[in-house]
């Protein structure tokens, strides 16, 4: 692993470049998405509506072994991508208006979305991630949760029902891998085209060896639904491993850090130095989280990486709505970055070149606790 890690950090990061998946261990990466509606459930405490819709990335070759399953988890954005709401929010923050901020931070934080509005595709922005473990033999499931991220729940609530929304996808694969049938039967369509897709994953994906990946607010998810206490509820015949909390933003607030223990996963926490968004506490919180396990832990602070470039749709290059970096700058020192408030500064990593690091890193993590291959790169 830390070569892998050295490769990807010394490599210049103005002629870094997007992973190519396709180059990867020769073998091909497909993809298609899944979409049962945007009011597929309702969140118990509130009422409010989430949907059930993800994108998977997979190994166009199944072959005949079961492959394990990833699932990523995208954190807090904004849901509807509504650029006469974005410039609305910008001009009211300009001038102090305060009522007119909150009026187009509703409609940026809608769910549904308004007719003629279309979805944030925050689920998108992993893509990268997801077609790098597809070309390394996993089955990836990136899933979308901007129901919850409209949602009034917060805290500990907002971090139960992320993990509740992984169980319920984790169910909809349970079913699909023993009988082929169940929701996700006849419900997937090209990430292309959007035409139908027929694709057998029946008897492919191995539910004894799950990974969960989540960012931002979904790493307190992922730590949440692996966590001791909640493992009865994953749906039978799943079992989850190993979990990577992406700059995971924490509720260091919370008054039971039992409902976050884990000690039978392993665990890797995620964070770089000049994110704009989550402090070293998200570290320090992990660290405690799994204080009694035995199954690994690893942490890793990545030297000029901020919060949102690690989700495309997140970073500027992406052109999407509310997209930002997040660093802190001083004009005096151009190229390099900090932490708001910040004094030490590194060189900041562009946009590709901290997804590299990023995809390197976890890549390398799962492959050491799911599958017999690469266990002499683990993290250290």
């Amino acid at each position: 692993m830390a070569l892998l890690l050295a490769q990807a950090l010394t490599e210049s990061p103005a002629s870094a470049a997007p992973l190519d998946p396709t180059a990867r261990g020769g073998r091909g990466v497909a993809s298609v998405t899944y979409d049962l509606g945007d009011r597929a459930y309702r969140l118990p405490e509130t009422g409010e509506p989430v949907e059930m819709a993800a994108i998977v990335h997979y190994p166009k070759d199944l072959g005949t072994t079961p492959r394990p399953l990833v699932v990523q988890l995208h954190g807090w954005h904004e849901t509807c991508a509504d650029r006469s709401a974005e410039a609305a929010r910008d001009a009211a923050e300009r001038a102090g208006d305060w009522d007119a901020y909150a009026a187009a931070s509703q409609k940026l934080f809608s769910w549904p979305c308004a007719p003629g509005t279309r979805p944030m595709a925050n689920e998108r922005g992993d893509d990268y991630l997801g077609e790098e473990l597809a070309a390394h033999g996993f089955i990836v499931v990136s899933i979308r949760a901007n129901g919850i991220n409209a949602s009034s729940v917060s805290g500990d609530g907002n971090a139960s029902a992320r993990a509740d929304l992984i169980d319920r996808h984790l169910a909809l694969w349970q079913k699909l891998n023993a009988s082929g049938r169940g929701g996700l039967g006849g419900a997937f369509r090209d990430a292309v085209t959007g035409k139908p897709q027929r694709v057998d994953f029946q008897h492919h994906v191995d539910l004894n060896k799950v990974g969960t990946m989540g960012h931002s607010r979904g790493g307190a998810g992922v730590t949440w639904q692996a966590s001791d206490r909640h493992r009865a509820q994953w749906p039978a015949g799943v079992k989850v491993r190993s979990v990577v909390a992406l700059a995971p933003a924490y509720n260091v607030m919370t008054e039971d850090m039992a409902a976050y223990e884990i000690t039978k996963a392993s665990v890797a926490v995620i964070r770089g130095t000049c994110d704009g968004q989550v402090g070293r506490e998200a570290l320090s919180f992990a660290a405690e989280a799994t204080a009694k396990s035995s199954a690994g832990f690893h942490r890793f602070e990545m030297p000029g990486a901020n919060h949102n470039y690690f989700n495309t749709q997140w970073s500027p290059a992406g052109g999407q709505v509310a997209a930002r970096d997040d660093a802190g700058h001083d004009d005096a020192r151009p190229g390099q970055c900090t932490e708001p408030g910040g004094s030490a500064y590194e060189t900041q990593l562009t946009e590709a070149a901290q997804r590299h690091a990023g995809a390197a890193y976890i890549t390398a993590f799962f492959q050491r606790y799911l599958t017999d291959r690469g266990k002499s790169q683990a993290p250290h």
